[in-house]
């Protein structure tokens, strides 16, 4: 038999042995493969501690540098500074900058596009005040005006801008769940599209921070790029702060 047609043939599939019932309180029964980590591991700290120990035992008690004046302990260990000054170039940090501004731009856009897809849904019902105005043909018919019949509603729900039903559909009341009222499908019906309004100002408010953010990280970017610029005074840059104007360069 060909190799080719020895490797096609359906082998055997032999399973590896499972913990025994005995043991399950002892977890996963530990194959090899989870042993050669374990002793990596052990033998990887073991080596560190070993040298750890010959460093310890080599130290020079006089030994000093002038950087052990500004060191500092905390509960018998050594603080380092994690601060770095001059760690990356200009152009690094313009790199850095700039991926950064790209990925705000991103979730800016992001959440642009949730806000649209709630406004959709929700329609802004209720959100604004809106005003109903009734035209009739004179100041009698005005003061007999009753409301409540021109809407064809109950007057308790007079005052509604949305979700005000007829009398009729007040008389027919649609069916509900046992051991459930309308008021109780009413309320929770509120609750959720009160829910739904908050977090459409709370994605509003988020994406005008994050593209406001966006912005500012982009023009530090420019105000850190090549190009003569000089810093413009309060009333030069009417009563701004941090506003820069470029040289008029010839593009060639």
């Amino acid at each position: 038999m060909s190799a080719s047609l020895k490797n096609a043939v359906k082998r055997k599939t032999h399973k590896e042995r499972a913990q025994p019932t005995a043991r399950r309180k002892f977890g996963l029964l530990e194959k090899k493969k989870d042993y050669l980590l374990r002793a990596k591991d052990f033998h990887k700290k073991e080596d560190a501690i070993r040298v750890l120990r010959g460093k310890a035992e080599a130290r020079n008690p006089d030994e000093f540098y002038f950087a052990m004046e500004k060191a500092r302990t905390k509960d018998g260990v050594h603080l380092v500074s994690t601060s770095e000054p001059n760690r990356y170039s200009q152009e690094e940090l313009r790199l850095m900058k700039t991926q950064d501004v790209g990925y705000l731009t991103l979730k800016a856009q992001a959440e642009a596009k949730k806000v649209e897809r709630l406004r959709s849904s929700l329609h802004m019902i209720g959100m604004a005040k809106p005003r109903h105005t009734v035209f009739v043909d004179g100041e009698e018919e005005a003061a007999a005006f009753d409301p409540a019949a021109y809407f064809d509603t109950h007057p308790d729900l007079v005052g509604r801008a949305f979700n005000r039903p007829r009398t009729e559909q007040l008389a027919n009341p649609p069916p509900v769940a046992e051991g459930d009222t309308l008021a109780g499908v009413a309320a929770r019906s509120e609750r959720r599209r009160a829910t739904a309004y908050k977090e459409l100002l709370q994605r509003q408010a988020r994406g005008e921070k994050l593209s406001a953010l966006a912005a500012r990280m982009a023009y530090a970017k420019e105000v850190a790029g090549k190009g003569r610029k000089r810093k413009l005074t309060p009333a030069e840059a009417g009563g701004q702060k941090g506003v820069f104007k470029w040289k008029a360069e010839r593009k060639r």
